[in-house]
């Protein structure tokens, strides 16, 4: 039997070659069939890498953030408005240098040297140093001035509006005569105007007494010429004198061609008594041959002349006061007519 003349050695390298190359190849194939790790379930969780965290929340981390950038932006806006005041008091810029510089507006009665005397202190004076209510309280003091407003025009003027009263009557007070808005405040006659008034004068006002007390009064005088011109009458032209001294008994001055006539209307239903009047005026000036007043306050009655001071006061009925009329007309008598209920 012939001997093999190999070596063994190599013969077991290449076996051993081969065993490792067989188990390598196993270890391949056993490997290859975990390299999807992400798709076994039975993989065990990643341990968790822990991530450092501020001191703040992030939410906080941006609100604070939030808050420094309007701190800064607010901090920016301050400085830029120091910048611009120190600039705007100290410039010669924006210096009041005359009264050119005020701008009037709305006025007609009251003249402008009038209004611009109140911003006499103000000339030659930086605008920003105006005290602008100051001076508007100071405008609505001036009688015609019912309101005014002061506004500051960059860079050296000054606009002044003012809103001028409204009479609605002259005013006696005392030896002089004024007119009258209807809060009862009273104003000096213009001087240069081409406005004509054509009021009743209102007797019983003072410059003296308060002015809630004249207002109470203009009330009344404005329910008189309401109460006189509804319906489109117009009955208010006729009167020449209101007077309110006594506000329980209304006295006014009519007037008429054969001769003005005091009204007694007391205090309510001036339309009705002032009907009665215009209704019988006529048969009342054919009984008398003088009619200075007539009372009309009373009901079912009314008294002819009660303000003379030789009157006769006699209380008659309606058909002996016709009868008494004709036999005693030469006579300043006080007679008692009929009149409708009011």
């Amino acid at each position: 039997m012939a001997r093999n003349g190999n070596p063994q050695i190599p013969n077991q390298v290449r076996t051993g070659a081969r065993a490792g190359k067989s188990d390598g190849e196993d270890l391949d194939d056993r490997f290859s069939d975990l390299e999807p790790e992400q798709d076994s379930p039975f993989l065990r969780a990643q341990k968790r890498v822990p991530v450092r965290r501020g001191p703040l929340p992030k939410k906080a981390a941006n609100q604070v953030k939030i808050a420094l950038i309007v701190i800064m932006v607010l901090g920016c806006v301050g400085v830029v408005w120091a910048f611009l005041y120190r600039y705007g008091t100290h410039s010669w810029r924006f210096q009041l240098e005359s009264s050119d510089n005020i701008e009037v507006t709305g006025n007609d009665h009251v003249s402008r040297s009038e209004i611009t005397r109140v911003f006499g202190g103000d000339i030659s004076r930086n605008i920003f140093a105006v005290p602008l209510d100051e001076r508007k309280k100071r405008l609505e003091e001036v009688p015609w001035v019912e309101s005014a407003s002061v506004m500051r025009i960059l860079p050296d003027h000054l606009r002044v509006n003012v809103v001028e009263r409204k009479p609605i009557a002259f005013a006696q007070s005392g030896s002089r005569i004024e007119l009258i808005d209807a809060h009862g405040v009273m104003m000096e006659m213009p001087f240069s105007t081409t406005t004509k008034y054509s009021f009743p004068v209102i007797v019983g006002m003072s410059e003296n007494e308060p002015l809630s007390t004249r207002a109470a009064r203009m009330k009344i005088y404005q329910q008189l010429v309401k109460e006189l011109d509804e319906n489109g009458e117009q009955n208010s032209r006729t009167l020449s004198e209101v007077n309110v001294t006594d506000p329980e008994d209304v006295r006014i001055t009519v007037d008429d061609p054969d001769g003005a006539v005091l009204v007694h209307l007391g205090s309510s239903n001036f339309a009705e008594r002032f009907k009665v009047y215009v209704t019988h005026l006529k048969d009342w000036r054919t009984q008398y041959a003088h009619l200075d007043s007539v009372d009309l306050r009373y009901d079912r009655q009314v008294i002819l002349n009660p303000d003379s001071k030789s009157a006769e006061r006699t209380t008659v009925t309606p058909p002996v006061a016709k009868a008494s009329a004709k036999a005693s007309v030469s006579k300043p008598v006080a007679a008692h007519n009929s009149a409708k209920k009011h």
